[in-house]
């Protein structure tokens, strides 16, 4: 199955770039920008990953994320995320980033925005990698701030598609950025938000109600209310869930207690992603074999994922088409019987 996983033409739709750093480029970076880190090796770094739940991560993140500094290093962050993309057979990319956690500390909007475009635009030229970028709004801070970030981003509507929601759910459900998801709609950007990871079912009913998202980022929690299955069914609204994130942040125990494989069966849209693979132990082929290893599924089931994501991307519907045809035709040629 592995050697099936390996080149499955795959999509990636729960991608934080700055979760992307890794630790040898963060003493890289740290070291170019002269900025002072509390880990002197990579060592230390990994030592560090040992987290008791989301916010002992995130206290990491935002601290790894102050070595981005100027343009060439989101460029290069992004560039090394590409090119692992293109070694794993990621054939599309949508691609969240944190605005807030670096205008916050001083470092301004186009610098962000332009050095994950340019790296963008040439994983499309020279790797063949499509993408589309989504503003992650931080949930920890006011929906004043987001609205401050949102008007950042009104000239840059032509390179970012869709706004999100990230950072600590508990506490900071989706109603309390109501208005400002409504005037980004209205503004004409596609919508979604990280619902039911360490939060109720509660917040993926309100992220589609309230907020009206195309789709859920994590949502694992739906499986604790049968009419939400249901209506996640029914409506093929997408699930962007994360497996070795979802272990690592001790939304599940163990793998094998992990509902995806379930809500797979049952129909519902859900894929599968990396999240912040820098911090939570693999990128997208790892989360693949994690799943397949756990569950025991066949390689139509793992095709399945990647048909899901296609289907759940914001792709024009004659790119799905194309990309499609590409994973069916993987798989048909695995599927032929040995003569």
């Amino acid at each position: 199955m592995e050697g099936f996983i390996d080149l499955l033409p795959k999509v990636e739709l729960h991608l934080h770039i700055e979760g992307t750093l890794e630790p040898g480029m963060m003493l890289e970076l740290a070291k170019r920008n002269q900025i002072s880190l509390p880990y002197q090796t990579i060592e230390q770094i990994q030592a560090a990953y040992d987290f008791d739940d989301l916010q002992s991560f995130l206290d990491l993140y935002y601290q790894g994320a102050q070595v981005l500094q100027n343009e060439q290093d989101f460029y290069d962050l992004t560039w090394a995320y590409l090119q692992r993309c293109k070694g794993e057979h990621v054939m599309h990319t949508e691609i969240f980033f944190d605005p807030q956690t670096h205008t916050e500390r001083g470092i301004a909007f186009d610098t962000v925005v332009n050095g994950i475009w340019r790296a963008l635009e040439a994983g499309r030229e020279k790797l063949g990698i499509s993408s589309h970028l989504i503003m992650c709004f931080l949930r920890h801070l006011s929906e004043e701030a987001a609205f401050e970030t949102l008007k950042q981003a009104m000239p840059y509507r032509e390179k970012i598609i869709a706004v999100g929601l990230d950072s600590s759910e508990q506490g900071h459900p989706p109603e309390k950025f109501r208005h400002v998801f409504q005037q980004a709609k209205e503004a004409g950007f596609l919508t979604v938000a990280h619902a039911g990871e360490e939060g109720p079912a509660e917040n993926i009913w309100n992220a589609l109600k309230i907020l009206q998202t195309s789709r859920i980022d994590h949502g694992v929690r739906c499986t604790d209310d049968e009419l939400l299955v249901n209506h996640l069914v029914a409506s093929r609204v997408p699930l962007t869930v994360c497996p070795l994130s979802n272990v690592k942040l001790k939304v599940f125990s163990d793998m094998s207690q992990h509902n995806i494989a379930e809500l797979l069966e049952k129909g519902v849209c859900v894929t599968i992603n990396s999240d912040d693979p820098a911090y939570f132990g693999g990128y997208m082929t790892a989360n693949f074999t994690a799943v397949a290893t756990a569950f025991k599924l066949s390689k139509t089931d793992i095709a399945k994922f990647s048909q899901n994501a296609i289907e759940a991307s914001f792709l024009q519907p004659e790119q799905k088409a194309a990309l499609q045809q590409r994973v069916q035709h993987y798989l048909n040629m695995h599927l032929k019987p040995i003569i």
